[in-house]
């Protein structure tokens, strides 16, 4: 038995082992694991087309340096000074170029720029100031201005508390721009406001050294102030050139305020009256440290001026404010909630003592130790007639120091009458603007002052009234303080001086003609107010009276048949004048509606109309440029005038008569059809017809006023009139008169001479049309301008068979002694003229009462289609075929309509 071999350790090595031993010699280098990554790169170059940056933004709003609005209102938070700069001078650039940009994103910019308003950069606040100023404020004024408050005010708030004084400054600034644009502004955060220009001019005298800035802050200031409600109304402004003239000439009144609104509104500005009661005396110790400058500097820079003129005017508006509450609106405050009254305007205006303003008083007036330039003179007299306003403020119904009163008492009286005051001639230096507000408290000033002080003021104020420019700023105060002056009329003392102001009315509305129609107004309403204060028989109306004689300094021409000079009268030149037979329109034709129905209401108070007035007048009322209603409102002046007794009754009618016969109703041919109508007057001359009937058949009784009238009226009828001013006329008469007719013979008579001639006017200045829709129309028309001579034919038989006779005879014209070549156009005229008669009798025959009318006329008619049929076949005149079958035609219609009628056959 063989033995087995036992297996090798090699192969049992083999089969055994799992990780298999490397022998790694020493020196050489190993080589990479299996799983190692390989890190090698390789690239290779990729060549593409240079891309323009331009090219992704075309289409897009870029600025010069071709960056969007996106991009630079980005920059606007750069670290980097400059580029902060640059980007608002961007942004500005296309706002500039492109306004669309700022509709389209105006809050997102304004939410981003606001953020400068703090910036520590001075050159980039004033960009940005630049920036609101010049492009975004006046963008977004017209859209909604809540959004934008809202944003700038948070900004503008926290620079106001800024540590860098300079910000905090121009921070006022920004919010001085701001309510420029939004007005609103002031009164949503005024408490805050307020109690920030508080903080700021107390903050160590600092303003001292930086005029400049402060001098923006007290202009913001300044117009907030102005805001407050009354604050910018200047005192004595009794006189409201925006208020429409009262349609009734006895209510005619001044609008006063609605004092419930007044109230309203104080009331809910309690928190905003504890801070002007803080604000004031803050205000005037920052004026009292200016004070030195004036005696330490030979000349006050302008800068310092500024201040101390903004302090004052801000000074003047708080206490205006507290005087207005006070003044008008104390006893309406009783009625308010005893919340209310505790913070009421009326109390804290008591509370203003003497002591806070006696600084001011004090350093009144002031007149610095060095000669005085032109230009400084001027500056020292504005600040002094701010104080003096002040002082004039608080005055009014308060016991007064008689020293204090007569400084200032001097310094008004050598201002106006500009004398020399103080050693310094004031009077060169001032200009007139600065004089307005002393002006408009003259009324209040000669109410307090002695009968000396009276004389000396009032002088002192007509010197001013007089030599100042009619169309000046100056004159429309003088007239205001005139106007207050007037009342009560028991004024003795100051008479004198009334009729001298009154006196000067006439000729200032002659000088001051159509180019300044607010000064005229004021002049006309201070004129009314004279009518009205004064009583019948006084020695104002009597003045009042007399205004309508004042004369030219000379005669203005010779009557060549009299040899008498004919007067001119200042008041002729307002209205009409008449000179060598032409007729000259004065600026009463040319003002506006409302100031000439003020100048018609101030006729009624004329105790009596001059005639020559009235001739002014008509000429007016006769021009087509004088508007309806004003046509109107003199007819109706005049008429309350002479119920009154201010018109005599010849002047009263001729007046009227004038406007019947010579009023210019133009077109002269009548078409009532819609595809004729233009301008025309036609309407409103029916209008004045009724209006004149109706005023001369109340003036007595009917009998007697047409026995006045008769003549007259018959008079102008008898002249060849238009057809309008006859229609006119004719009616005038039929409303005077009755049935049976009261007219005379002689009147009948000529009548029937003249009535024919105006039926034929009537059908040719109404053409006929071929279109069937219009004839009913024609028709109707002159049926209208008919009518009245049917009533005068209803009343009068014999008036009818004579003018049917007269027309009867229009057709037989002699014209055997005419020449041949005068016969063609004679058969042309008569041809003409039959064809009318016919359509006038065609006319009658269509109205129902005048069918009646004509039955008793068959012999007349008879005889007018006898003449017709005759002149059809003559051959004396000379008518074409056509001509002769238009009568023929004629004929025949007029025999079918009235056959039946008249029973012909």
């Amino acid at each position: 038995m063989v033995k087995t071999k036992a297996p090798s350790k090699k192969k049992q090595q083999k089969r055994g082992v799992d990780f298999k031993k490397i022998r790694r010699k020493i020196g050489r280098k190993l080589p990479p694991p299996q799983n190692a990554t390989n890190t090698e790169i390789k690239s290779k170059a990729i060549i593409l087309p240079e891309q323009s940056i331009a090219s992704e933004k075309a289409g897009l709003a870029v600025s010069k340096k071709g960056l969007t609005l996106k991009e630079l209102l980005q920059q606007t938070s750069h670290h980097n000074v400059k580029v902060r700069k640059d980007a608002l001078i961007g942004i500005r650039d296309i706002l500039l170029k492109f306004p669309a940009e700022l509709k389209l994103h105006k809050l997102a910019v304004i939410e981003k720029l606001r953020e400068r308003i703090s910036d520590d950069d001075k050159l980039v606040r004033e960009a940005l100031y630049q920036l609101l100023k010049s492009v975004i404020f006046p963008g977004c004024k017209e859209d909604s201005k809540g959004p934008i408050n809202s944003l700038m005010m948070t900004y503008i708030f926290n620079a106001m508390t800024h540590m860098a004084i300079e910000v905090r400054l121009m921070a006022f600034k920004f919010f001085d721009l701001l309510i420029q644009y939004f007005p609103s502004s002031f009164l949503l955060y005024a408490e805050k406001i307020l109690q920030n220009y508080e903080d700021i001019l107390q903050k160590n005298k600092f303003y001292l050294q930086d005029k400049g800035r402060l001098k923006n802050a007290l202009a913001g200031l300044v117009r907030c102030l102005s805001l407050l409600p009354c604050s910018n109304q200047e005192e004595g402004d009794s006189l409201s050139y925006n208020d429409a003239t009262r349609a009734s000439l006895h209510a005619f009144d001044l609008d006063r305020s609605n004092k419930s609104t007044a109230v309203i509104c104080f009331a809910g500005l309690s928190g905003v009256v504890n801070k002007l009661t803080d604000l004031l005396p803050v205000l005037v110790s920052c004026f009292q440290d200016f004070s030195p400058l004036i005696h330490s500097m030979a000349h006050l820079d302008a800068q310092s001026f500024d201040c101390m003129l903004f302090l004052l005017q801000s000074i003047d508006l708080v206490v205006r404010f507290f005087g207005h509450a006070s003044g008008k609106n104390q006893d309406d405050f009783q009625n308010l909630p005893s919340a209310y009254q505790k913070n009421s305007p009326s109390r804290h205006g008591q509370s203003i003592s003497a002591v806070t303003l006696k600084k001011l008083w004090d350093e009144f007036p002031l007149s610095p130790v060095h000669c005085l330039s032109e230009k400084d003179g001027d500056r020292y007299f504005m600040l002094n007639v701010v104080i003096t306003e002040i002082f004039l403020q608080l005055s009014y119904g308060s016991e007064l120091s008689p020293a204090l009163l007569e400084r200032f008492l001097e310094f008004i009286e050598s201002s106006l009458s500009e004398k020399i005051f103080n050693g310094k001639e004031a009077g060169k230096v001032h200009h007139e603007k600065h004089l307005i507000p002393l002006v408009a408290f003259i009324p209040k000033i000669i109410m307090q002052v002695s009968d000396a002080w009276k004389s000396r003021i009032l002088q002192a104020f007509t010197t001013v009234f007089q030599n100042c420019n009619p169309e000046s700023p100056m004159k429309l105060t003088c007239l205001t303080a005139v106007e207050e002056m007037l009342l009560p009329e028991q004024n003795l003392e100051i008479f004198d001086d009334q009729i001298t102001w009154i006196r000067e009315l006439p000729n200032l509305l002659v000088l001051l003609g159509d180019k300044h129609p607010l000064h005229s107004k004021a002049v006309l309403r201070l004129q009314l107010r004279v009518g009205q204060a004064a009583n019948l028989n006084s020695p104002l109306a009597k003045e009042y009276d007399n205004m309508q004689y004042i004369q030219h300094q000379q005669y203005t021409e010779c009557d060549p048949t009299s040899g008498v000079w004919n007067k001119q009268y200042i008041i002729q030149d307002f209205y009409c004048t008449h000179l060598n037979g032409t007729v000259n329109y004065g600026p009463f034709m040319r003002l506006p509606r409302d100031i000439q129905e003020l100048s018609v209401c101030c006729l009624y108070y004329f105790s009596f109309l001059d005639k020559v007035l009235l001739q002014s007048l008509a000429s007016c009322c006769i021009c087509h440029e004088l508007e309806p209603f004003i046509l109107s409102r003199i007819i109706e002046v005049f008429h309350s005038a002479y119920k009154a007794g201010h018109i005599q009754i010849a002047d009263y009618i001729s007046f009227f008569i004038t406007l019947l016969s010579r009023f210019q109703v133009y077109p002269e041919k009548i078409y009532p059809t819609e595809k004729h109508e233009g301008k025309s007057n036609r309407g409103t001359f029916k209008s004045v017809v009724r209006a004149v009937c109706s005023c001369l058949s109340q003036i007595g009784d009917d009998v007697l006023v047409l026995q006045m009238l008769e003549k007259i009226v018959l008079d102008e009828i008898s002249h060849k009139r238009p057809v309008d001013n006859m229609y006119g006329l004719i009616r005038l008469l039929i409303t005077l008169d009755s049935k049976p007719t009261r007219l005379s013979e002689q009147t009948i008579n000529r009548l029937s001479e003249v009535l024919p001639e105006y039926f034929l006017d009537v059908v040719n200045n109404i053409p006929e049309e071929d279109e069937e829709s219009t004839k009913l129309l024609i028709r109707q028309t002159r049926h209208y301008y008919l009518l009245p001579c049917f009533f005068l034919f209803d009343r009068s038989n014999t008036l009818l068979n004579q003018i049917l006779k007269v027309m009867e005879s229009l057709m037989r014209r002699n014209v055997s002694s005419l020449l041949p070549h005068h016969k063609g156009v004679l058969g042309k005229d008569q041809s003409s003229r039959i064809l009318s008669i016919v359509s006038v009798l065609l006319l009658m025959h269509g109205d129902l009462k005048m069918q009646k009318l004509l039955m008793p006329c068959k012999t007349e008619i008879r005889n007018i289609l006898e003449s017709m049929r005759t002149l059809e076949s003559s051959e004396d005149i000379m008518m074409t075929i056509e001509e002769r079958h238009q009568i023929r035609s004629a004929c025949d219609r007029l025999t079918a309509a009235i056959i039946s009628t008249l029973e012909y056959h």
